[in-house]
C-alpha cells in the first residue's frame, strides 16, 4: 500500500474521532504542532524513525516534547501511530487531515503566483475574487516569481489558470510568427 494511502487512512480515522468529539480544530492545531516539531530539527524525526529505539522511549520523548500543547486524544493517536511503527507518516497524516478538514469546511487551498509580493489589501481582494469565482472559501498561498512578468497564475486541485503576462506575450509571439509564416508562403 502506498504511503499516501496509508496516511490518508490514518487521517480519516482521526477525522472520525474529531467528528465524534467535536475537536477538529484542536486536532488540526495539534497536528500542526507535531509537524512543526518534526520540521524544526531533523534529529527528532530520525530519532522517531530509528527502529532500535523502543516505542515506549519514543512515546515518552514526544510526551515530554509536546507536554500539554496538544489535545490528549491526539496524543493517544500519535502514540498509536508509533506503536504501529508508522511514525514516518506523521507529517503526511497531518497534511491529509488538513485536506479533510478543508473539504468539510468548504475551504480551498489555492497557490497564487504573482510577479511581486502583494500588500495585504491586494491579497484580500485576490482571495475575495477567487472565492466568488470558485464558489469556496479560498485560502491563498502566495508565491512570488518575477519570471511571469505580471498578472497572476492560480493553481488548485488539478487545475491551472494562467493569466500571466509571460503567457500572453508568448501567445502573441506565436500568433505573430504564424501570421508571418502564412504571409510569406
Amino acid at each position: 500500500m502506498r504511503e499516501t494511502t496509508i496516511a490518508r487512512s490514518y487521517a480519516e480515522a482521526l477525522f472520525e474521532l474529531g467528528e465524534k468529539h467535536g475537536r477538529h480544530e484542536a486536532f488540526a492545531a495539534g497536528l500542526q504542532t507535531v509537524d512543526a516539531l518534526l520540521d524544526s530539527d531533523r534529529r527528532i524525526a530520525l530519532f522517531l524513525q530509528t527502529p532500535k529505539i523502543e516505542a515506549s522511549v519514543k512515546k515518552q520523548a514526544l510526551r515530554d516534547a509536546l507536554g500539554g500543547r496538544i489535545d490528549p486524544l491526539l496524543m493517544n493517536f500519535v502514540q498509536l501511530v508509533i506503536d504501529k511503527r508508522r511514525q514516518r507518516l506523521l507529517q503526511a497524516i497531518a497534511r491529509e487531515y488538513r485536506v479533510l478538514l478543508d473539504e468539510k469546511l468548504g475551504r480551498l487551498n489555492v497557490d497564487v503566483t504573482l510577479a511581486r509580493q502583494p500588500d495585504p489589501a491586494e491579497l484580500r481582494e485576490i482571495a475575495d475574487q477567487l472565492s466568488r469565482v470558485l464558489d469556496a472559501q479560498v485560502v491563498p498561498h502566495v508565491r512570488v516569481n518575477s519570471d511571469i512578468l505580471g498578472g497572476i497564475v492560480v493553481r488548485y486541485q488539478d487545475r491551472v489558470i494562467d493569466g500571466s503576462l509571460r503567457r500572453r506575450l508568448n501567445a502573441l509571439r506565436g500568433r505573430l510568427l504564424q501570421t508571418k509564416t502564412v504571409a510569406s508562403a
